[in-house]
């Protein structure tokens, strides 16, 4: 039974249920209880599993940790503390963890001196981390003293599950903690820890109380089923859900640094966004800028020390970059300083997403979207830090699509209209391994194992057919695979029903290779005649196709072929390139906040029939989406430039969430850009957008591009092909089967076949202490996805790549609902003639595949030549048209 906090307890009702050194030590320290703490203390103290969702700096922590304090040091007083754990608190990030056991530190050192003052002698209340990077020698004292508050990663606590002699010593545990959950949630990492915890609750026996925390996350009653889980008999656990989402004052505006995106020189409007940032950062105190990609970080860094040395003020030790691909020690070094107020300005790409503590930051800027109204709440979550404080946001665009996306989500965040998360569900990589775990631990029923499983949230509809794959793929009963060095796990008697460990080396094993995340790698490029190029990264190398071309150390290539870690081009200088250089690390828009711009677009479209005066447009954007003048003066035209063609067309309808426009444009070289305007998000139009190229191909009988937008896609035929497909010729029922067919050779399957494999343990990537190479294991991973497609789909590994790719790399059910609101006629198809001009609506999608930045002075130019014939067509057709 899920139920929420109403009563808001006061500081003295709350400190009364505390220990009174605890209560004597808060009082000294703060004023009140922030309103997390009004709301959760209570239900912790009453043994009530918990999910507290409140921004950085509301005391979301200290909510959780207060109860379990006090109770320790009562434990402790009356000698009933054991050398034992009693708490574990488990986060995504280890330097999370750091900051933890530095923040636990001060309380009981500060609690044991006023005890010691009243000559109360305070047992050791020890803490302790324990990750990855843990030494041997620190485990081995953890052993022989374990800590009464563990703090840990999702992987250790996998790891320490099956550990002989520390396992014995979570058999106490009465409280865990996961923090961050929200970045947990949305992926295997989150999967796997909920496997964890129901596992950790079989060793304890008596329940546990779970405690989640978490930023800007909705809805939260999934969030918390995911937290809790469920009973064996299938009824879900109680919780209480504290939503203190909203307690902070929200400033956030939309800025464009010019009222026209298009005419305005690329250079000058470069220029202009830098100075924008630079007046930003200067105006404030500390300033978190988000780019939303690694050269992006880098360039903005770039940009500030360049104008700090030409306007003086900033000089360039105040501005750094912070982001994955530098080493732990330089973003150490970023974190520090940041704290030590040493910084004016930080760049990241999404790596101070989490709540590690970076000290006082009065604003975040966002260069580009966040795409997502989650996002960017938990973004601009990160300023502000006290609770009083208001949280601030700067959203900086030059694109005219990104400024329409990023009115509507601040128009959303101000009316607390959040994005759902999406939960994977029924990983099968993610099982297997833990089955594995489980049969290091004891032997087990198959009832009894299935039972357990079934109660976290993501495996509740699991079938049991698939469970009893999974078993019998680990007990090596597919024979085919024992010659490509796959062997049993486990044994499985399938007439017993029962389960165990199999051979002594199962464990070893099980600790080397334990994890959800996959080792990226980057892959080296070599023409076909063998000479290196350079590097491209693993999941940019997922998106492409034969015949793709990119961009490398300032040259075109065209895509040949991969090899293990090797991919194979041919020079192709002379020629444009199909696949934008920074595609990979982009962010797709949620599905969510795609379909609010649909209904931005509605209205936009309707007023503009309707004649609405243009200053009341602009003032409507102005108010409603916090937009400078010169964003909703470029929102403005670019609905205007829209509404002029369609008119010039004599089309009334316009594209949006419930009409998919259809175009066909034929560019200079007489390739036919097949542009539908499916406004549904990029993961929706990944899905759609394959599984019509797939029928296009077959139809046509030649390679079809593809290029993937947000808000729409396009099929790209050679010269003299016409499209022989249209989105209807789609349909609900068939489209899994049909992306499967499409995805089948492709190197995103052959990658994330890989990822699956070496999570389901299939591939190892460490053996008896030796690391294998990821190289090595792409290579493997690609003998054993032709071995493995012999052994049909039901196949745990090759089901669950499919799944993936299909649930959570695209949106599959989200793609079928379109599909199936254009068969029931709640979603339009509307096809325009074909032109030799795309609508402006269409630009974006049809230079989705010019590089950011060799060409993004072509693709200006490109834009304004569209924007020429396009007024030529406007005049042709209705003079009036243009005075819109």
């Amino acid at each position: 039974m899920l139920s929420y906090a109403e009563r808001e307890y006061s500081k003295e009702e709350v400190l009364s249920l505390l220990h009174p050194l605890v209560a004597e030590w808060f009082r000294g320290k703060y004023e009140d209880l922030t309103p997390p703490q009004k709301l959760g203390v209570v239900p912790i103290y009453e043994g009530k599993n918990v999910l507290i969702s409140s921004p950085t700096g509301t005391g979301k922590t200290l909510t959780a940790f207060l109860v379990v304090l006090s109770e320790l040091i009562k434990m402790g007083l009356e000698g009933k503390l054991n050398d034992s754990i009693y708490a574990v608190y488990v986060s995504p990030l280890r330097a999370l963890n750091n900051d933890i056991y530095r923040n636990l530190e001060e309380p009981l050192s500060e609690i044991r001196e006023l005890a010691a003052r009243k000559g109360i002698e305070l047992p050791e209340i020890r803490h302790a981390v324990r990750t990855g990077d843990t030494t041997q020698n620190e485990r081995q004292k953890m052993l022989r003293k374990p800590p009464h508050i563990l703090i840990t990663t999702p992987e250790t606590l996998a790891i320490v599950l099956v550990a002989p002699k520390f396992r014995e010593k979570l058999r106490s545990v009465k409280w865990v903690i996961v923090d961050e959950i929200h970045s947990l949630a949305e992926n295997k990492r989150g999967v796997h820890l909920t496997l964890s915890l129901e596992r950790l609750q079989e060793l304890v026996e008596h329940p546990f109380v779970r405690i989640g925390l978490s930023a800007t996350i909705n809805p939260l009653e999934e969030v918390a089923q995911f937290l809790v889980g469920f009973d064996d008999d299938g009824t879900p656990r109680d919780c209480v859900i504290v939503d203190a989402r909203y307690v902070k004052r929200k400033d956030i505006r939309v800025l464009a640094p010019a009222p026209d995106l298009l005419h305005t020189p690329a250079q000058e409007l470069q220029s202009k966004m830098y100075e924008l940032v630079y007046d930003l950062v200067m105006k404030h105190r500390t300033s978190l800028i988000f780019t939303n990609t690694r050269s992006g970080t880098e360039r903005v860094v770039f940009h500030l020390k360049v104008l700090g040395k030409e306007k003086g003020g900033l000089d360039e030790s105040q501005v750094m970059a912070h982001h994955g691909s530098l080493s732990r020690v330089v973003r150490h070094e970023v974190e520090e300083k940041l704290k030590a107020g040493q910084l004016k300005a930080v760049v990241s790409s999404t790596s101070l997403e989490l709540g590690i503590d970076i000290g006082y930051i009065d604003v975040v800027v966002q260069i580009g979207s966040p795409k997502s109204v989650t996002r960017c709440l938990q973004r601009i979550g990160r300023s502000g830090h006290r609770l009083h404080d208001t949280i601030r946001g700067r959203m900086v665009c030059v694109d005219r699509d990104d400024l329409v996306e990023v009115a509507v989500m601040v128009k959303e965040a101000y009316r607390n209209h959040l994005d759902r998360v999406h939960i994977p569900r029924n990983a099968l990589d993610v099982l297997a391994q833990h089955i594995v775990g489980m049969a290091i631990e004891r032997k087990w029923s198959v009832e009894e194992a299935y039972r357990l499983v079934r109660r976290s949230y993501c495996y509740r509809d699991l079938p049991m057919e698939d469970f009893v794959r999974v078993l019998k793929y680990l007990s090596g009963q597919y024979g085919e695979l024992e010659s490509y060095r796959v062997y049993g796990k486990i044994w499985f008697d399938e007439k017993e029903g029962v389960f165990g460990r199999r051979g002594k080396y199962a464990r070893v094993i099980y600790a080397l290779n334990v994890g959800t995340i996959p080792e990226e790698v980057n892959i080296k490029v070599y023409t076909v005649g063998g000479k290196y190029v350079g590097n491209i990264e693993e999941e940019f190398l997922e998106r492409l196709v034969p015949g793709d071309r990119f961009i490398l150390g300032g040259k075109v290539y065209e895509f040949v072929e991969a090899r293990g870690d090797r991919a194979f081009v041919k020079p192709a200088f002379d020629m444009k390139p199909t696949v934008p250089s920074w595609f990979s690390e982009m962010l797709p828009l949620s599905y969510d906040l795609a379909l609010r711009i649909g209904e931005f677009r509605d209205k936009m479209f309707e007023w503009l029939k309707r004649g609405k005066p243009k200053k009341e447009i602009v003032a409507y954007i102005v108010r409603n989406c916090r937009a400078n003048l010169e964003a909703a003066e470029a929102i403005y035209q670019y609905f205007a430039e829209m509404h002029a063609f369609l008119e010039a067309l004599g089309v009334r309808e316009h594209p949006s969430h419930k009409t998919i426009l259809v175009e066909r444009y034929v560019d200079e070289k007489g390739r036919l850009h097949h542009v539908f305007h499916t406004l549904y998000g990029r993961r929706v139009n990944d899905a759609l957008s394959r599984a019509l190229a797939y029928l296009a191909s077959v139809r046509a009988g030649v390679n079809v591009g593809i290029a993937v937008h947000d808000n729409g896609f396009a099929l790209v035929y050679p010269p003299g092909v016409k499209p022989p497909v249209s989105i209807t010729d789609l349909k609900s029922s068939e489209l899994e089967e049909l992306l499967k067919r499409a995805i089948s050779n492709t190197e995103l399957m052959k990658r994330k076949f890989r990822h699956v494999a070496t999570r389901a343990l299939m591939i190892l990537r460490n053996y008896k202490g030796h690391e294998i190479s990821v190289e090595r294991q792409q290579m493997n991973a690609q003998t054993l996805l032709k071995v493995v497609k012999e052994l049909g789909d039901d196949f745990p590994v090759l089901k669950e790549t499919y799944r993936e790719i299909l649930e959570d790399y695209m949106d599959v059910e989200h793609a079928k609902e379109v599909l199936r609101g254009i068969e029931e006629g709640r979603i339009k198809v509307v096809e325009l003639p074909e032109l030799d001009v795309p609508s402006p609506f269409a630009y974006n999608i049809v230079l989705e595949g010019l590089s950011d930045v060799v060409l993004m002075e072509d693709k200006r130019l490109l834009m304004l030549r569209f924007r020429e014939r396009l007024m030529k067509l406007a005049r042709m057709a209705s003079p009036e048209a243009l005075a819109a």
